[in-house]
């Protein structure tokens, strides 16, 4: 392994979220000097006090600093090489304060993407709104001619597999998009996390689109379903709606279900995950870029989930 010198340093925004935890513990993991921005250094909520501590021990520096004062991101961000977002969905337009600050301190930015390919979708509202925050991001770095990387196309895979997207895991029934056949990826969190920083150094993901699709763990939910049935031992009915059915249930469901659901739409219906062709001009493929990778397969994860 190159010596931490040789790496660059990297800076995660929104650390402490869902998916920030596991690419602050893949840029520590893989040697490179990590700093965390935090808002507050001592939180009165004891879980994230214990994540800010496992986080220093794990050699990370964490940075004073928030998202909306600027001077306090770009004295962060001049000391490190990468910007990486994991914002959640409430402050993904806010990353503009980002861009502003990476603009006087220049730097490489990966910013909070991680699930479909914005700019490639079919996606109705109220996915369709959220998504088109994520694509004026892109053209803002675009526009100022700020290096990027684009991490895309998949499922977190802790939050999908233990429920097969239903509200509590499936206990005889199991509902299904469409027809069922329609591909789509499910990545570890962790995994997600080491792809994103192998390539926050390598020129081959520079202003490209780096897509997430391990073979193993590209499944249609018919077969997601079976591989849960054969490793529980439990058999499930499957219900199956039409689109008409899906878009109804979209209308009339609450926030955060109908989210959730047109999210859904998009990648088992419209095939979002899937049905784009990666072409060199704008994309490059993760498993292809890093196979000395050995990721948690679709298989494994049903195992560890079903375990407890």
């Amino acid at each position: 392994m190159a010596s931490a010198s040789n790496k660059s340093k990297i800076l995660i925004i929104g650390s402490t979220g869902y998916i920030g935890k596991s690419v602050v513990s893949a840029s520590a993991q893989l040697g490179h000097p990590t700093f965390a921005l935090v808002r507050d250094l001592a939180p009165a909520d004891p879980a994230k006090a214990k994540l800010l501590e496992s986080f220093k021990d794990s050699g990370v520096t964490l940075v004073n600093g928030d998202l909306y004062d600027h001077e306090s991101l770009v004295s962060a961000i001049k000391e490190v090489d990468v910007v990486i977002s994991t914002v959640g969905a409430l402050q993904l337009a806010d990353q503009t304060n980002i861009i502003a600050a990476i603009k006087e301190a220049g730097n490489r930015f990966f910013p909070s993407e991680f699930g479909n390919d914005v700019d490639r979708g079919h996606a109705v509202e109220p996915a369709k709104s959220i998504f088109a925050v994520k694509a004026s991001i892109r053209r803002a770095i675009e526009a100022e001619g700020i290096p990027y990387t684009y991490v895309v196309g998949t499922y977190f895979a802790g939050y999908y597999i233990p429920t097969l997207g239903q509200l509590a895991p499936p206990t005889d029934k199991v509902i299904i998009l469409g027809d069922g056949n329609t591909p789509a990826v499910f990545v570890d969190e962790e995994d997600i996390g080491t792809y994103t920083i192998k390539a926050a150094d390598d020129p081959r993901t520079l202003n490209k689109i780096l897509y997430l699709r391990p073979a193993a763990n590209t499944v249609t939910k018919n077969e997601l379903v079976s591989l849960y049935e054969k490793i529980t031992g439990k058999k499930f009915e499957r219900i199956y709606l039409t689109e008409e059915e899906v878009l109804k249930q979209i209308r009339e469901s609450p926030i955060p279900v109908n989210i959730i659901l047109s999210i859904s739409h998009s990648v088992f219906i419209k095939g979002d995950h899937t049905n784009i062709q990666i072409q060199p001009s704008f994309g490059v493929e993760a498993t292809e870029l890093y196979p000395q990778v050995n990721y948690t397969t679709v298989e494994q994860l049903i195992r560890r989930h079903t375990s407890t």
